[in-house]
């Protein structure tokens, strides 16, 4: 559960630094030499970084996917794809950085994100005169304008557009086959506390492009908690967890005994993911709805 217990304390940082992005969200793109970050910070671009160091896991596969690792010299020990990214210098582990090792890489340029970074590696950054390139994204749209912002950064734009428009086609396929279902879907962020994703998450969109209605209806937060009898309440025809080690429903149910009446749990609609696919706002959110559309269609 030590895992978990980080998860959950990175999700109530999030929530507290979107209240200092929600206003600066990534404007359009709309000039070729000057960008501006999720702060609000005004990049001109006068030739592509050459030495650069991601702090975040959907990053470092960001840089991967625009074929531009060769300019990597750091990253957490978080990233982990592709495998490839496992060798590149390690800085630190997302909330803890060991500066002098970031110092010694000499880096153009380091890219870091709301979600798991803290204001304090923000400001130490700035404080050594390193340039700072902080991504926020909370949905697929964010995604695409971050990507985007790469694509500029590394001149590597039309390459960004062309995979963006094959992500956007993969969706539309999705969407194309869901039909009229409307079942009930809970996507639980974390067991202990029942922390659920709400409708405000890239999650989500995960859980309607799918076809399915997320439980979480109108509640503004981005992972609310609830009671285990508000579970049995809502009684979600799915029940969605992320976990790297091989589980079954009975995990659940020894948990929390009174769900093995849930819907979910009676018709074995209890669906496993990778988190590390699932919780990373990245290139590869088609390759999740994906994944999701067909644990959902399994025979």
């Amino acid at each position: 559960m030590k895992k978990y217990s980080r998860f959950v304390y990175t999700l109530f940082f999030v929530l507290f630094m979107i209240s200092c992005t929600d206003s600066n969200k990534q404007e359009s793109i709309n000039s070729d030499s000057v960008l501006i970050d999720d702060l609000g910070n005004k990049f001109e671009l006068t030739e592509p970084p050459k030495r650069i160091i991601t702090l975040a896991p959907n990053l470092t596969e960001m840089i991967y996917a625009l074929n531009q690792e060769d300019r990597l010299v750091g990253n957490t020990l978080y990233c982990n794809y592709p495998k490839e990214a496992e060798k590149i210098t390690k800085v630190g582990d997302m909330l803890t950085m060991n500066y002098e090792v970031i110092l010694s890489l000499k880096p153009d340029l380091v890219f870091i994100t709301v979600e798991g970074n803290t204001k304090d590696n923000y400001d130490r950054l700035k404080e050594f005169g390193i340039s700072v390139f902080v991504s926020n994204p909370r949905n697929y749209n964010d995604i695409k304008q971050t990507f985007l912002q790469f694509g500029k950064i590394f001149d590597a734009y039309e390459s960004a557009d062309s995979i963006t428009k094959a992500w956007d086609k993969q969706l539309t396929e999705i969407r194309s086959q869901i039909g009229n279902r409307k079942k009930s879907a809970l996507f639980l962020a974390a067991i202990t506390p029942i922390m659920a994703a709400g409708r405000t998450t890239f999650i989500n969109e995960f859980i309607e492009i799918c076809g399915l209605e997320n439980i979480v209806k109108e509640s503004k937060i981005n992972y609310p908690v609830f009671s285990r009898e508000e579970i049995i309440k809502v009684d979600p025809d799915y029940i969605i967890y992320a976990s790297k080690e091989e589980l079954s429903k009975k995990y659940l149910t020894d948990i929390y005994a009174e769900w093995k009446n849930l819907s979910a749990v009676k018709n074995d609609k209890i669906i496993f993911v990778d988190p590390d696919l699932f919780y990373r706002p990245g290139p590869r959110f088609a390759e999740a709805v994906k994944t999701l559309y067909t644990k959902i269609n399994k025979p």
